[in-house]
């Protein structure tokens, strides 16, 4: 619903200083043209001509259709999550967060519980649409950045929206965005080569500033997955796979347009949701700085932390499992041991690739039953953490333990301690990296425990639920 504690002038002026900060946070619904833009829409409309929503969802709920220019739907997504109950809650933010092209509504609404019917109910009463329409739209939504960034035929974007019909996709596009794609692909785009999706496809993805890159790099370069990642000249590198093919993606920051420029190179085009999804994990994109720092900067001393490293994000990586496996890997070791224990891990049990990087054949991150099935004996670690290698994929496998990032933490930490050689370090390290905790602060850790001389407990405990935030200070001071 429409916000009733009235703060339409100050959004009006963000609005006509087109803040990035406030991008994602507000919309902004046009009465004379029936239109909802983002904050930084380059149109300015009077006053009385418009109102204010939390969400896009409600704008359009409301009877507003996205505007044409600024693309809200390319917003960054508010942490406020949209919903009433738990249930709609999680389940938005999974839709949000996750590719949708092939979405099966009974199998949706089981991950939560409930019968299908039950879970359309809930949204048509909280969202006005159902889970199934709102995953239609975001393979929509994917569509439109496709034809406004891209050079890829309207036929390959049709597929990688998940459209097996362009008569299908073009209809559909029409009816959510009153134009055809075609009709909306005016200027040549990014792309080198217009006539072949292998070129490399390059797409924007918005943040609100500030926004501390740098300091996600060199975590990433400190923590690279042996040599499937690789920083160079300002610009994260990452081999991905999937469906048996191979591919690339390069990360970069444009601050001045506040967003990253993310150039995929993968042949099967149906990837490009979950690679997107990727980035915007890897790169905490959803992150709010400003409700952050509110809480941070109630401390003086992380104030001036915070200040030295505004925007500051939440490390991740690229995959939640090979977080997981080099978290156990890396336990009582330095982060050089636990990195070169990784890379050792996948040469021993990855799957070998003919790509190679600097003139070294590639191996890809094995799975839980390639570990499971490994000869790990020339693994340079203990018995005990091999064993704890192995019970933690065959977990996996069993779905004892899951890695979705929006289940209850608390219970993963259990579970994940009921296995033999994982401590509290390794859980809360897993939550915080594995499935993106805000909460999470691994106490233990030899660089938190010393900061923890200078910060009281308390004074981390006042920080809650931005802890991982405060952990990530920590680690980004040298």
């Amino acid at each position: 619903m429409k916000r009733k504690d009235n703060p339409a002038d100050t959004y009006y002026e963000a609005m006509l200083a087109r803040d990035f900060r406030f991008d994602g946070k507000f919309f902004v619904g046009v009465r004379t043209t029936g239109i909802y833009c983002r904050p930084i829409c380059p149109a300015k409309p009077k006053r009385e001509n418009v109102e204010f929503f939390d969400s896009r969802l409600e704008a359009e709920r409301a009877g507003y259709r996205p505007c044409m220019r600024c693309r809200p739907e390319s917003a960054p997504q508010s942490p406020a999550w949209i919903g009433k109950s738990a249930v709609v809650q999680r389940a938005v933010k999974i839709l949000h967060s996750q590719e949708t092209l092939d979405f099966h509504e009974d199998a949706f609404a089981a991950r939560f519980g409930v019968t299908a019917r039950h879970l359309r109910r809930l949204f048509i009463e909280e969202v006005g649409k159902t889970p199934k329409q709102l995953a239609f739209e975001n393979r929509l939504n994917l569509a439109r950045t496709l034809v406004s960034e891209t050079s890829l035929s309207i036929t390959e974007i049709a597929f990688a929206s998940g459209f097996s019909s362009i008569r299908r996709f073009n209809d559909a596009f029409k009816t959510r965005f009153e134009k055809a794609p075609s009709e909306i692909r005016r200027k040549p785009r990014e792309n080198s080569d217009p006539s072949s999706s292998l070129a490399g496809v390059v797409i924007h993805l918005s943040y609100r500033p500030p926004f501390d890159f740098e300091g996600l790099l060199r975590t990433y370069e400190r923590h690279a997955v042996g040599s499937l990642e690789w920083i160079e000249d300002g610009v994260f590198n990452r081999v991905i796979a999937t469906n048996g093919k191979i591919g690339t993606v390069a990360v970069s920051n444009v601050p001045e347009k506040a967003s990253l420029r993310v150039k995929i190179d993968f042949s099967d085009l149906s990837a490009i949701p979950a690679i997107l999804n990727r980035v915007r994990n890897a790169f905490d994109l959803n992150s709010d700085p400003v409700w952050v720092a509110n809480r941070l900067e109630t401390d003086p001393s992380i104030r001036k932390l915070l200040r030295r490293y505004p925007g500051i994000r939440l490390p991740s990586g690229w995959d939640p499992f090979e977080v997981a496996i080099a978290t156990i890997l890396g336990q009582l070791v330095s982060v050089e041991r636990g990195r070169a224990l990784v890379a050792d891990l996948i040469e021993i049990a990855g799957l070998e690739t003919d790509r190679t990087v600097f003139g070294k054949r590639i191996k890809l991150f094995p799975t839980p039953q390639q570990i499971i099935e490994a000869d790990l004996t020339s693994l340079k670690t203990t018995g005990t953490r091999k064993q704890t290698l192995v019970a933690f994929c065959q977990a996996l496998l069993d779905r004892k333990l899951s890695l979705e990032p929006t289940q209850d933490v608390a219970l993963f930490m259990k579970n994940v301690l009921t296995i033999r050689g994982i401590g509290p370090w390794s859980a809360q390290y897993m939550a915080l990296k594995a499935l993106r905790d805000t909460d999470a602060f691994p106490s233990s850790d030899l660089l938190l425990a010393r900061a923890l001389e200078k910060y009281s407990q308390k004074t981390i405990e006042a920080m809650s639920p931005w802890r991982g935030y405060v952990a990530a200070l920590f680690w980004r001071t040298p």
